[in-house]
């Protein structure tokens, strides 16, 4: 469905209301402040839950340099905000999931007649497998024990795939609750690729955003999971590392060493991996290498984008998404992401790319 101005207009009043960006994010500069700044307008993004911590950090940011700007991010999703930047009701989308080959075919309402969409990695972060069991505060898993327990196939915590990985552990006889996230989600579709290719016996089901087995239990967004996890007993779950808390995270295993998450090691392995081919010049997408055996890279990592267009129908959402990609992109903007949420900077050599793809952005 094309959306009207009015409709986007309307579209932009409604996503104003929601609660992602705390008020101080989406307050003006103070009056009494000062700013070189002649940009105005309001700029509408939905997408990844997983980047929720650093919109509102950016968000922040980009207001108190921009005081005429008003940025809202809903995060509804990956699959939501591909939706609704495909139809036009958002100028750009957060997505933990590349644009597929079919909507690459498809039409863009926010972009200018015959131009496509390009995928810009602006956020890197650890997939954290989170988990709260009676008794136990350490626990290593393997790519095809984690894969049995979220496909369904092992169901007690005392199963011995999971004790002989953990033999210094006293796990409890107890039902294993494997939460999953209900909506579609990127997050899932990089939790199900690192799943596919490092354990394909296990799990057999090929990558999407949409949960692929009818076990455990489903929860909507990062937040939804996290707080499953955090008030069920006995459960696992899995989420970006910035929204983990004070919940204890597994270590997977990697080569022949289990490792922990960190933002150097999720960094490592997009810094090794290749971009997919067949892609435009400035359409900056990433082949993750999730079968490595080098401990200091982790794996279960994902890449999250900001979709824009190349060419924008309107010259007006042109310019604030370039604006602001150019921002969450830059130096400072990558510094707030790690301080805010814990992810990884983009390494020299990608963010010169991405800078160059904004930089085309018209």
């Amino acid at each position: 469905m094309k959306f009207s101005k009015v409709g986007r207009i309307a579209v932009i009043a409604a996503v104003a209301t929601l609660t992602l960006s705390s008020c101080a994010a989406n307050e003006k500069a103070d009056s009494t402040g000062s700013s070189d700044s002649t940009l105005s307008g309001e700029l509408v993004g939905i997408g990844a839950s997983s980047q929720g911590s650093a919109q509102e950090a950016w968000i922040a940011g980009f207001q108190t340099a921009n005081p005429e700007v008003t940025v809202n991010y809903d995060p509804q999703g990956s699959g939501a905000g591909r939706e609704n930047f495909i139809s036009g009701a958002a100028a750009f989308a957060g997505s933990d999931s590349l644009l597929s080959d079919e909507e690459l075919e498809g039409d863009f309402e926010s972009c200018a007649p015959g131009t496509k969409a390009i995928d810009l990695p602006v956020y890197i972060s650890p997939i954290a497998v989170i988990f709260n069991v009676d008794g136990v505060d350490e626990l290593n898993l393997d790519s095809d024990t984690l894969a049995k327990i979220f496909s369904g196939e092992i169901t007690s915590w005392d199963d011995p795939a999971i004790a002989a990985l953990n033999p210094d552990a006293t796990l409890p006889s107890a039902p294993i609750t494997a939460v999953h996230r209900s909506d579609d989600s990127g997050t899932t579709k990089n939790f199900a690729d690192y799943l596919n290719k490092t354990a394909p016996e296990a799990w057999t089901a090929e990558p999407s955003d949409t949960f692929p087995f009818k076990t455990g239990e489903g929860a909507q967004g990062t937040s939804g999971v996290v707080d499953a996890v955090s008030n069920g007993s006995n459960t696992i779950g899995y989420a970006d590392a910035s929204k983990a808390g004070d919940l204890d995270t597994a270590k997977i295993k990697v080569g022949e060493e289990f490792v922990e998450y960190t933002a150097d090691a999720a960094a490592a392995v997009v810094e090794g991996s290749p971009m997919v081919e067949g892609r435009e010049a400035n359409d900056i997408a990433i082949e993750l290498d999730r079968e490595t055996t080098d401990p200091s890279h982790y794996p279960l990592v994902l890449v999250s984008y900001a979709i824009a267009c190349q060419e924008y129908a309107d010259p007006d959402d042109a310019e604030l998404v370039k604006e602001y990609l150019t921002y969450i992109a830059g130096e400072d903007g990558q510094q707030v992401a790690v301080e805010a949420a814990g992810a990884a900077p983009l390494s020299s050599e990608l963010s010169d790319k991405v800078k160059t793809a904004i930089e085309s952005i018209k």
